[in-house]
């Protein structure tokens, strides 16, 4: 397996999970402790093998770097010919490689290899499906952490090569913070405040980035008093450095005055890694409106918001509905059912001993 052309997008990385990891998870759960009884029965172990991939329906072919890993674990000496890439668009009947080696190593690597393809490739053809909606917009389309236990990673690497963008890969990439972390924590600005605190004391920097998820038009403003009172106490930063003056440090972690006396003494705290505000359940559902949804109060989010953050749609996205949200102006538009609802593309894989 010298060339690897067909892999065109590496795969997402995470800090203590890799594919190896997951390959090797799912070849001991289907081995479990005694091996193919079946395979080791009746396949005698000197028997060579010819098998093919065929595709059985249309979509977007993902998960070879994956079937390429798998048949290293499982038999590096078995031979593949990839005859497709990963991103391709493939036909009913199209043949997408073809195996040669140990027949036994190939009926023990195949299901394990055609989940992965399939689960991939179906998740790529959603995606693409999606991406193709937006021809034309700078929207992009994200997934989100509704995902199958243990197979994150593959499924954002099919997320990518469905030509999608990747949302955070976990809990611990990105703070988000949602309706029950604002109820628990006493309020949004609560919340931000105590996100920027334990950013600044674990001294992660510019690499922790803060979304904050709002649902209504009160609490859009709420955020935008944050993210202006940001961009002043930057202003100020730079301005004082600029005639360097000693408060530039202070200027650069400071506040603005609340128009409703804030939640701190009438003072709002900057908020430097707030990047991105959630739009949830924005686009309602009507069915007279273009796409089914009415869109109206996700574009006045966006336009309240302006240039002072990403934006990002959430909730009640479709095919249908997708290019009537993206035609709000948001940045992103997340959508869990690439990866929780996934219709897997049906491959074969037949085999003929020699």
């Amino acid at each position: 397996m010298a060339s690897k052309n067909h892999v065109t997008v590496s795969c997402p990385t995470h800090p203590t999970v890799d594919i190896a990891k997951v390959i090797k998870a799912a070849l001991e759960e289907d081995a479990g402790d005694r091996g193919d009884v079946t395979t080791l029965a009746t396949i005698p172990e000197e028997t060579q093998a010819v098998a093919t991939f065929t595709a059985k329906s249309e979509g977007v072919l993902a998960g070879l770097g994956v079937a390429d890993e798998v048949l290293e674990a499982v038999d590096p000496t078995v031979q593949v010919e990839w005859r497709a890439r990963d991103g391709d668009r493939v036909s009913s009947g199209q043949v997408l490689g073809v195996l040669r080696g140990s027949a036994r190593s190939i009926l023990v690597a195949e299901r394990i290899m055609l989940n992965f393809m399939q689960r991939m490739s179906g998740i790529a053809t959603a995606t693409a499906a999606m991406v193709s909606a937006l021809e034309g917009l700078p929207t992009k389309v994200l997934e989100t952490r509704k995902t199958a236990p243990g197979l994150r990673l593959v499924d954002k690497w099919a997320v990518l090569i469905g030509g999608g963008s990747n949302h955070r890969m976990g809990l611990y990439d990105m703070m988000m913070i949602k309706d029950n972390h604002i109820a628990a924590a006493g309020g949004i600005r609560a919340a931000v405040q105590r996100a920027e605190e334990y950013i600044r004391d674990q001294g992660l920097g510019d690499s922790m980035a803060i979304e904050v998820e709002t649902s209504t038009l009160e609490e859009v403003d709420e955020v935008v008093e944050i993210l202006k009172a940001t961009r002043a106490a930057a202003a100020a930063a730079a301005a004082a450095a600029a005639s360097g003056g000693a408060a530039a440090e202070g200027a650069a972690e400071g506040a603005a005055p609340s128009g409703d006396g804030g939640s701190a003494g009438g003072v709002i705290a900057a908020a430097p890694h707030l990047r991105r505000v959630m739009l949830d359940n924005m686009a309602r559902r009507d069915p007279s409106r273009e796409g089914g949804v009415d869109v109206s109060m996700m574009a006045e989010a966006v336009a309240r918001i302006g240039d002072l953050a990403e934006t990002e749609g959430s909730g009640n996205v479709s095919l249908t509905s997708l290019r009537a949200i993206a035609a709000t102006g948001v940045t992103y538009v997340s959508v869990g059912a690439l990866t929780h609802s996934v219709t897997a593309l049906d491959i074969s894989l037949n085999i003929q001993t020699q």
